[in-house]
This record gives structure tokens, C-alpha cells and sequence, in this order.
């Protein structure tokens, strides 16, 4: 009951805020091996139906021995996750966690903090702009500067996405349990640097109808700068 209470709360706050030019980006990292964890799937499943958010699951690896593979585990995710950790100057992961425009790490099954750390981000200004296109299995990139780029300028990011999928977990802490699963990355890549000026251009092969989205980063755990989604 308490979830639903959640949940609910989410979704009343979440439909109330304008659309913005530029989306918010929510990275959870998650297992289907971690019972803790289909809660913050949930809230995640939630986020991925707005359009001003950008929400994306990176299944992490280091719950497979618990007698679960994830199927969507991928070791770089765990990488990812850990170069944030660095960054914030933590010494541990977890799961379930969120991680907001690549800079304030929550708990992934606190609504009403993730609500308000969302909320802070939108206010900020995004120092780019990202525009993309599509022509069948190509995708058109466009970056511009929108604000002052930090020196160093940035990496430039295309993450492919399953936007759903349902699996019967038959062991580990999610045993006996059929979970959903919302906007799973299944392959996180970098395509380039960008130095902040002009404007950054880039076209790359991705299957037709396949959810593609965009990210312009510090680095590759640093602020996100600007991002966008094709569904």
C-alpha cells in the first residue's frame, strides 16, 4: 500500500511539471537479483513515460552470484556506476540507485527525495543542445552550445534502449517473482569529443525502430550537459 501511495505521488508531481526544452536525465542502477530493487524498477517504469525525462536502467553484473544472471547485466554498466562513485568521492556502490543528470546520487526507492533532486535539475540551464533525426537505420546528431561549455569540452554518448520487457526470475533474492522492465540500455557508447564550439555533427547506424538516446558529458561520469531521446 505504501508503494502505491508513492507511486501515486510520483506520477500527480511528475504530471504537473511543464515540458521542458531540455530533458532531465535518470540513470538507475539496478539487478533482477536484488530484492531491493523492484520498487525503484517501478518508479523508473514511471519516469519513462514522460517526455522531459529522460529515464534509463543499466543492469549491473555484481548480483549474478547470488544464483540469478541478469540477462540485461552488462560489465560496464558496473563500470559506469563505480566512475560515479569516484566522482562524488564514495568508496561503494548499491543498487537500487539513481543518479541525476549525472551529478546527485538517490536512493532508487526514494520518490520524494528523487522528486526533488528531478525538480532542482530542471531549473538548471543545460550548457547544449541536442537535436536528433532519423532516416530509417540512420540517425542524425547535432550538438550546439546553448551556455558556457566547460573546458576540456565533452564526450558524446548514444545509448540503444529496450523500452520494455517482462521476465519470470526463478532464482536468487527475486525468486518465484515476474518483474517489468522499462527503458533498458542495452549498449552505452561513446562516438566522439566535442570542444564546445560550433556545432558538433555526427550520423550512426542504429537498427530501424530501435529507442536511441543521446547524451553530452563532462565525461564518462561527470554532469550531463545536454541530452535527447528518440522513442
Amino acid at each position: 500500500m505504501r508503494l502505491l501511495v508513492w507511486f501515486s505521488a510520483i506520477w500527480m508531481a511528475l504530471a504537473s511539471f511543464a515540458a521542458a526544452e531540455e530533458a532531465v536525465v535518470v540513470e538507475l542502477f539496478t539487478s533482477q537479483g536484488c530484492s531491493s530493487c523492484p520498487p525503484a524498477d517501478k518508479i523508473l517504469s514511471e519516469l519513462s513515460k514522460r517526455e522531459d525525462i529522460i529515464a534509463l536502467a543499466l543492469h549491473v553484473d555484481y548480483w549474478d552470484y547470488i544464483g540469478w544472471k541478469d540477462a540485461f547485466a552488462d560489465p560496464a554498466h558496473t563500470i559506469r556506476q563505480r566512475g560515479y562513485s569516484r566522482a562524488a568521492g564514495k568508496q561503494t556502490i548499491y543498487t537500487p540507485q539513481m543518479v541525476v543528470g549525472g551529478v546527485d546520487h538517490v536512493v532508487g526507492s526514494n520518490p520524494m527525495k528523487l522528486m526533488d533532486t528531478i525538480e532542482a535539475h530542471r531549473a538548471r540551464v543545460k550548457p547544449a543542445s541536442v537535436t536528433l533525426g532519423r532516416d530509417g537505420d540512420r540517425v542524425s546528431v547535432s550538438i550546439r552550445a546553448t551556455g558556457p561549455m566547460p573546458s576540456g569540452g565533452a564526450v558524446v554518448q548514444v545509448a540503444t534502449v529496450t523500452p520494455m520487457e517482462t521476465v519470470e526470475i526463478r532464482r536468487g533474492e527475486n525468486a518465484g517473482r515476474t518483474l517489468n522492465y522499462h527503458n533498458i540500455v542495452r549498449k552505452l557508447v561513446e562516438i566522439g569529443k566535442w570542444d564546445g564550439r560550433g556545432t558538433y555533427r555526427a550520423s550512426v547506424r542504429v537498427p530501424d525502430g530501435v529507442r536511441v538516446v543521446v547524451l553530452v558529458q563532462r565525461s564518462a561520469s561527470g554532469p550531463i550537459l545536454g541530452a535527447a531521446q528518440l522513442r
